[in-house]
């Protein structure tokens, strides 16, 4: 699938740099958990660190951890204290 960005992407997009469309298509779709982390950096052409990076650098985090995970760590955590 080819997609036509409207012209007045490219003045956006050009200062951020080598493939900011494709970058930014996947960071979205990781954002809207639609896709895991290592699907984005694929679709995104990078690998781990450079995607993780990339997202810090334009939005402030790496990775996006959901609610339940970290609930779910701490009271594996608080079980395995009781032991």
């Amino acid at each position: 699938m080819n997609i036509q960005l409207q012209p007045e992407f490219d003045d956006i997009l050009q200062p951020l740099g080598h493939d900011a469309a494709a970058f930014f298509l996947a960071a979205s779709l990781y954002h809207a958990r639609k896709i895991s982390f290592a699907s984005a950096a694929h679709l995104a052409g990078l690998d781990f660190e450079a995607f993780k990076a990339r997202l810090q650098e334009h939005f402030g985090l790496g990775y996006i951890i959901a609610d339940e995970c970290v609930l779910g760590d701490l009271e594996t955590v608080a079980n395995m204290a009781i032991q």
